[in-house]
């Protein structure tokens, strides 16, 4: 901890996932004062997620993979000095005189609630995580269709189900965790529908050899399907959600190699939820704000681009976990705690634990390399546009429909998401473009090479008026909260 209330921390880092934890508590051990800020009452981030002590869980681990990595890192932050700011809404990290950090954060549930805060650090750590993306299709604003991950953490946290009847669509391997977790806990899924396929990671045997513990859960997860009969199809998608006041079927349609759907391959499936999702975006506001370098990933997500010891391109800003690209929460680990190592080092003006350094640089490269792979192998193909409607809505908060992107492109001359958004307003709602901006910019790009949409914006989340008015005290004012306000 700081000598005072007024001296800075060593390390801010932010995030309380896998990445977070493993650098906070690396860089303790190496002597450094550590704030870990973190939105959720719970450490874990989105991928351990757990019910609340009140709910009486006999066994949150059984619906979690890897658990005893988790738990150690949870124990070695009760065992030390790291200052844990739960329920803290980061929503921007600026600079200050002297070369030392601001994080700027609001409390509360939602980020409306009591204080205001502001923590100073000589150095930073970003581990932000990601977020779902979503592609639009037919009826997908209907009650009882969740993102993937969405419907994996109503279970990990609230041991409850989206439905009983449940179709697991998109693409990437997460479908396979969350549909054998949701098999697992009584519900019946009928399919699990992927656009892609997996016989494209034979291309890749070298990243395949490097990481045997990834076969080794595809597995664990074939079985479960195997176990509870649940189907897999391949190169197909659901092109249309089905009822009036909530789900109550699928249309399922065979794709061609671009995503198009094939006429006449319809099929229905009964269901009253449907969990979907196309992979993870990576959350990268809080970089991007301060000028940090990006770079476009194998499956067009804009990550940030991180030099040998995740050091962003600013300077004493470093980044783990899914910021820099999404890989899981094993390599979000590695990352963390080399991160941490490299901040210790930067501050302690010489280099420490030299070979585990390298030992972990080697790990990481191993594992970073399936993850491309894997993006590759999952990533969007710029057909999967057919399966839009005019009257299909693509931003949700704004009410924007396929059709009045496409009449922004061919009509008024939008070649871009950032256009679009200023003649459509798709992308200006509540959650600034997150749901809405990977479809967004397909359709501006009209079948081309399409650019992520850009995320750089003052505020990472909502933010009180008042938060904004405030000169943000240490860690401790609390002027009175105001309703929030969007960018």
């Amino acid at each position: 901890m700081p000598a005072s209330a007024s001296d800075p921390y060593d390390l801010a880092v932010i995030g309380a996932g896998s990445a977070g934890l493993a650098g906070a508590v690396t860089a303790a051990g190496l002597g450094l004062s550590v704030a870990l800020l973190d939105a959720s009452p719970q450490t874990g981030g989105q991928f351990y997620r757990h019910p609340a002590r009140s709910l009486g869980a006999a066994r949150p681990e059984a619906l979690h993979h890897d658990w005893r990595a988790f738990a150690e890192l949870r124990r070695r932050l009760e065992r030390s000095d790291i200052r844990h700011l739960s329920g803290h809404h980061v929503w921007a990290v600026t600079k200050e005189d002297g070369d030392l950090w601001a994080v700027h954060a609001v409390t509360g549930d939602d980020g409306a609630g009591e204080r205001s805060v502001r923590v100073r650090a000589r150095t930073v750590l970003l581990a932000t995580g990601a977020y779902e993306r979503q592609l639009p299709f037919p009826g997908w604003t209907l009650p009882g269709v969740v993102g993937a991950g969405g419907a994996q953490a109503m279970l990990k946290s609230g041991l409850v189900l989206p439905g009983r009847r449940i179709v697991v669509a998109g693409s990437g391997p997460l479908l396979l965790a969350v549909a054998s977790s949701l098999a697992a806990a009584g519900a019946q899924v009928p399919a699990v529908i992927e656009a892609s396929g997996y016989l494209g990671y034979a291309r890749h045997p070298r990243a395949l050899a490097a990481n045997p513990h990834k076969l080794a859960e595809a597995a664990v997860h074939g079985a479960a399907l195997l176990r509870h009969r649940v189907r897999l199809r391949t190169r197909s998608a659901v092109t249309e959600v089905h009822g009036t006041d909530r789900v109550s079927a699928v249309t399922v349609t065979r794709l061609d190699r671009d995503w198009r759907p094939v006429r006449g391959t319809g099929r229905r499936i009964a269901c009253d939820a449907l969990a979907v999702g196309h992979g993870l975006v990576p959350q990268t506001e809080l970089a991007t704000a301060l000028g940090c370098a990006t770079r476009t990933t194998a499956d067009g997500t804009s990550a940030l681009a991180l030099d040998g010891l995740q050091e962003t391109s600013v300077r004493g800003l470093w980044a783990a976990g899914e910021a820099g690209g999404v890989g899981g929460a094993q390599l979000a680990r590695v990352e963390g705690e080399l991160a941490g190592f490299a901040a210790a080092a930067r501050l302690h003006g010489h280099p420490v634990h030299e070979g585990r350094v390298r030992a972990l640089r080697r790990r990481r490269d191993r594992m970073r390399a399936f993850a491309e792979a894997m993006a590759a192998r999952h990533a969007p193909a710029a057909g999967w546009t057919g399966w839009l409607t005019d009257d299909t809505e693509v931003c949700r908060c704004e009410e924007v429909t396929a059709g009045r992107i496409r009449e922004a492109v061919t009509d008024l001359g939008a070649r871009d998401a950032h256009t679009v958004k200023l003649l459509t307003r798709a992308g200006m709602g509540w959650c600034q473009g997150r749901m809405c901006g990977t479809a967004a910019a397909c359709l501006a790009a009209g079948g081309g090479a399409v650019e992520p949409p850009a995320e750089r914006r003052p505020f990472a989340v909502p933010v009180p008026l008042s938060a904004l008015a405030s000169s943000g005290e240490p860690t401790g004012s609390r002027p009175d909260a105001a309703p929030a306000v969007d960018d």
